[in-house]
């Protein structure tokens, strides 16, 4: 077969400048807002590596002896604070049968008073070594005064109570007086320093 020759400037002809320059990289605007499914530029960080940082932040769990030391400190804290509160009268930290501002101002309205039920105590006590005696006449003496006690102190009881109800009715007609005036006449048992709460107002003082 005949052959035909190749030119030989094809093959050793030298390369123009848009052969010889390389291919220019893509343009790219750091500008332009990231595609969130786009990679970060950084490789992923292994799971150990991630939850690292996170189990030193979270708290590690409490014992029972802990935990049961924990709740004993804040009762502890909790029964201070109350007693603190009987003395003061800070109604945060009172007990729940005291708070609220009905039992306030029972409290007050038999304070402001003086009532006979206070004394039940002492005047118990002597009318109870009067009767031990073998005395006939001081027996005597015992039993009229025991009468005398119960009728005083039911009488100025019942004259405290329908008081302080038509107070209560009066400056309180949307609050809940369940337990008010009963809450008064036991309070009216006690002696006026070993109340608590402890009074806040003085005897004839209005409250």
């Amino acid at each position: 077969m005949r052959r035909y020759p190749l030119p030989l400037g094809f093959v050793f002809r030298s390369r123009t400048k848009d052969e010889k320059a390389p291919a220019s990289a893509p343009v790219t605007d750091s500008k332009l807002p990231r595609d969130p499914q786009a990679p970060k530029g950084r490789p992923t960080p292994k799971r150990s590596e991630a939850q690292g940082p996170r189990r030193g932040v979270t708290t590690t769990p409490m014992s029972r002896k802990e935990a049961a030391k924990r709740q004993r400190e804040a009762r502890r804290v909790a029964l201070q604070k109350q007693r603190e509160a009987m003395d003061s009268g800070d109604e945060r930290y009172l007990p729940v049968r005291d708070k609220g501002r009905v039992r306030k101002f029972a409290r007050d309205y038999v304070d402001s008073r003086r009532v006979v039920a206070e004394w039940f105590l002492p005047a118990a006590v002597v009318i109870l070594v009067l009767s031990m005696m073998r005395v006939g006449a001081l027996q005597s003496v015992a039993l009229l005064c025991w009468l005398l006690l119960i009728v005083l102190i039911a009488g100025d009881s019942l004259r405290l109570a329908f008081g302080l109800r038509k107070e209560l009715n009066t400056r309180f007609p949307d609050d809940r007086h369940k337990g008010a005036v009963a809450y008064a006449l036991m309070r009216t048992l006690q002696m006026r320093r070993l109340r608590l709460p402890k009074p806040q107002v003085k005897r004839g003082e209005r409250p």
